[in-house]
């Protein structure tokens, strides 16, 4: 089996494309299940935010699994697969390693470093595994994704330039509006890209933040927080009419600002200009109100063109080292793991063969002594382990270089082995321990 990942971001989808193909939690799990319902995927778990769709899969063959993988994602999305290929990527085994492990430290994100995606990849493993569809495999890679994301962040100032999103649509705000310091700035949502784009305008100080989420009590807590103030859901017309700068990301389905609304908040203004800024996928704010006089929209398609232009800052460098070193760790630790069973199973046979000789013996020299008997047996142990000890060594270390699968399947071959035997898997027998200098003299 492997590893298979698949899927489309902003790096190379347009985001039309990535709007049609977003999926809620309950598009996400019954993809999940139409995946592992299929010939060639025993594992899946889909991941679906504002700025990618991907599904990791364990296939049992990676033809079959890419085929099975890409029409369920078609069918789920209602994007004809002849639309996605162009834009879908396919990563597999150790590149699918590095990519969950970069996604997971925010380093594939259109705002590199944003934190939010270790909640988003928590919330899809958990409904993954709740309803079945991820097994070993996956489980671990994905908790190894989430540990190394937590570790960027605690031992990086990458949290620093996560806040590049907001910044960037502020400054395309500023353009417009000139210096924004006396700016009255609305925040609808108070998610995590909510609390970001709030906390972000509060430090570049502007005039005043205002937020509006539909449960009252998250914008009163965020803005409490922010130092700003909140109001009812059912104000949005009267603080988008306040508004110099509105900051909108709420994972709604349908836009949440309409051209109309804008408009008549353009009307009571006499004039005076605004910035729409929406961080969310699909939209939130009406396309149309770009095309009023007075309104100016920042969608993600435009903040991902300004981001793309600037250059690597040394916080995502100690970034991509922390990651390149954990994939490293990784690969080695999996192929140890690989190689386990096979050794348990060569140390379980030569156990085998030792307890029946000792039986042997005892059946043939029934006067031996037990202190004569305890160092026959120990001087067959010492033959024993001397022997395994080379072959032993030797595979731990092709499986450290990646060529331990071909070496364990030979000794499989060689001694007649079954690796696969659970009682061995279980608990792989060890012969007593014999001192270094006892092995090799």
């Amino acid at each position: 089996m492997s590893l298979l990942v698949l899927g489309l971001s902003h790096h190379g989808a347009p985001l039309e494309l990535l709007e049609a193909a977003s999926l809620d939690s309950g598009a996400r799990g019954r993809l999940e299940s139409a995946i592992v319902g299929s010939e060639h995927v025993v594992e899946s778990v889909v991941v679906s935010t504002c700025n990618r769709t991907e599904v990791y899969a364990e296939g049992l063959t990676f033809h079959g699994a890419l085929t099975d993988v890409s029409e369920a994602l078609a069918a789920a999305t209602g994007v004809p697969l002849a639309d996605l290929q162009p834009h879908l990527y396919v990563h597999y085994e150790d590149r699918g390693i590095a990519h969950a492990f970069s996604v997971a430290s925010g380093l594939d994100s259109m705002a590199v470093g944003e934190a939010q995606i270790l909640g988003q990849l928590r919330d899809s493993l958990s409904r993954a595994q709740r309803r079945g569809h991820v097994g070993p495999a996956l489980n671990a890679l994905l908790q190894q994704a989430l540990r190394v994301g937590k570790r960027v962040h605690t031992e990086t100032a990458i949290d620093d330039v996560s806040r590049s999103l907001v910044g960037a649509g502020l400054a395309a705000a500023q353009e417009v509006l000139g210096s924004i310091h006396d700016a009255e700035v609305l925040v609808i949502g108070a998610g995590g890209m909510g609390a970001l784009a709030a906390s972000t305008a509060s430090q570049v100080g502007v005039a005043s933040v205002t937020v509006i989420n539909r449960g009252a009590t998250r914008a009163e807590r965020l803005a409490e927080r922010v130092g700003g103030t909140s109001r009812p859901w059912g104000e949005r017309s009267e603080a988008l009419s306040d508004a110099d700068i509105i900051i909108s990301s709420t994972g709604a389905t349908g836009v949440v600002v309409t051209a109309s609304d804008a408009a008549a908040a353009a009307q009571s203004r006499d004039g005076r200009p605004q910035v729409y800024i929406d961080l969310a996928l699909p939209h939130d704010i009406d396309l149309a109100v770009g095309d009023l006089d007075t309104a100016t929209r920042v969608g993600l398609g435009e903040l991902g063109e300004l981001l793309s232009h600037a250059g690597e800052v040394p916080q995502v460098s100690e970034a991509r080292d922390i990651v390149t070193a954990e994939v490293a760790a990784y690969l080695t630790e999996r192929s140890a793991e690989a190689v386990a069973p096979t050794v348990a199973a060569l140390r379980s046979r030569a156990q085998d063969v030792v307890d029946d000789e000792m039986r042997r013996l005892g059946r043939r020299t029934p006067d031996l002594t037990d202190h004569d008997r305890a160092e026959v047996e120990r001087a067959v142990h010492r033959i024993v382990e001397k022997l395994l000890h080379a072959p032993t060594v030797r595979v731990k270390e092709m499986a450290q270089s990646g060529q331990g699968g071909s070496y364990a399947k030979a000794l499989s071959e060689l001694f007649d082995l079954d690796p696969r035997e659970v009682s061995v898997v279980s608990t792989p027998p060890a012969l007593p321990s014999i001192d270094d200098e006892e092995v090799g003299s």
